[in-house]
């Protein structure tokens, strides 16, 4: 099969094209033909060897983390699926591999395509859409009436997570771009921030949840806004040992992720706030709660751009050049 990999870790010129082997599904695997697949910045993390300690893939490997697709094969204990169901999926971190033309995916990490969506933008939303649903739902327990800022709405995260919080009945900020303030403000943001012109933690106080994309200088200035008692919630800060303990690192590791966070946790503590670090997790079913809420009209993709399949180096470059204006890159089997 043709796909895009990497056989050593470096730059975009790491990137190449190959035939691959088809993968080979085990018995509570479906092999998927993959008809869309979407960019993410985790894929450039992945490449650039970012992740290689905690994540220790074996080489030359096929990048990707979004699909949707035609299921093709089932194995013998597939129970959800059959031949010809349209999907999408965030594989499991330890079976990535979507810039490929088949893909091998546990039957709990794959979901119905929600009816009304095209392959490419099904493809956009299962990253994107399941780390969403994790820091606010899950993590962040969000409820009606409190007040959660997100950063970078325009972005892929944030324009699933603005819609999101809306639909949970949030008070939403986001910092965008001017030329992204009318986006945002339509997916749901009550208040938008020109992160260019004006500093959201002088305009701001009082939030009881902050999902932070950014990291950095934004992570340490997102905990001046929260109440005492408020979270941040972060994609894009320093691992912490919890992360640790769920990726069933060894007690080494463990100190080194919590000495990584030990200074914002610090910071949280004074401030009488939680710092969290978010990996997100493959998940089927809560794919199947996201479906209800697209299908509802409550989330809607943001396609910025399609390449096809061929020129999925270009998509990659495109994206990791911060040149799409808002939402998620595409590539297109089709």
């Amino acid at each position: 099969m043709k796909t895009f990999l990497i056989e050593k870790y470096g730059d975009r010129s790491a990137v190449r094209a190959a035939h691959s082997p088809d993968p080979r599904p085990g018995p509570e695997d479906v092999l998927v033909e993959i008809r869309a697949a979407s960019v993410n910045p985790l894929d450039f993390k992945i490449r650039d060897g970012a992740f290689k300690r905690i994540l220790p893939y074996r080489l030359p490997l096929i990048l990707g983390n979004d699909l949707a697709g035609v299921v093709v094969q089932v194995g013998s204990a597939v129970t959800r699926f059959a031949v010809g169901d349209e999907v999408y999926a965030r594989p499991d971190k330890d079976r990535i591999g979507t810039f490929a033309e088949l893909i091998a995916v546990h039957e709990n990490d794959l979901a119905p395509k929600p009816a009304g969506l095209t392959m490419e933008q099904a493809a956009s939303l299962p990253l994107v859409a399941l780390t969403a649903w994790q820091a606010l739902v899950e993590r962040g327990e969000v409820r009606p009436g409190q007040k959660v800022l997100i950063h970078a709405g325009s972005g892929g995260v944030g324009t699933i997570a603005v819609q999101l919080a809306r639909h949970l009945g949030a008070h939403v900020a986001t910092t965008a771009s001017a030329a992204n303030a009318d986006l945002v403000k339509e997916l749901g943001a009550d208040v938008v921030i020109d992160y260019r012109t004006q500093d959201f933690e002088e305009l701001l106080d009082g939030y009881d949840l902050v999902l932070d994309t950014l990291g950095g200088e934004t992570l340490e200035k997102s905990l001046r806004v929260l109440r005492p008692g408020g979270k941040a919630i972060s994609i894009a800060g320093p691992p912490d040992a919890e992360f640790a303990r769920e990726l069933g690192a060894n007690p080494v590791l463990r100190q080194v992720m919590n000495a990584l966070s030990f200074t914002i946790r610090r910071h949280a503590k004074r401030r009488g706030v939680t710092y969290s670090f978010l990996f997100m997790k493959a998940s089927g079913d809560q794919l199947r709660a996201l479906t209800r809420l697209i299908d509802a009209g409550e989330i809607r993709p943001v396609v910025d751009r399609v390449f096809p399949f061929d020129r999925t180096r270009e998509a990659l470059e495109y994206a990791e050049q911060g040149r799409a204006k808002a939402g998620k890159v595409v590539v297109s089997m089709a």
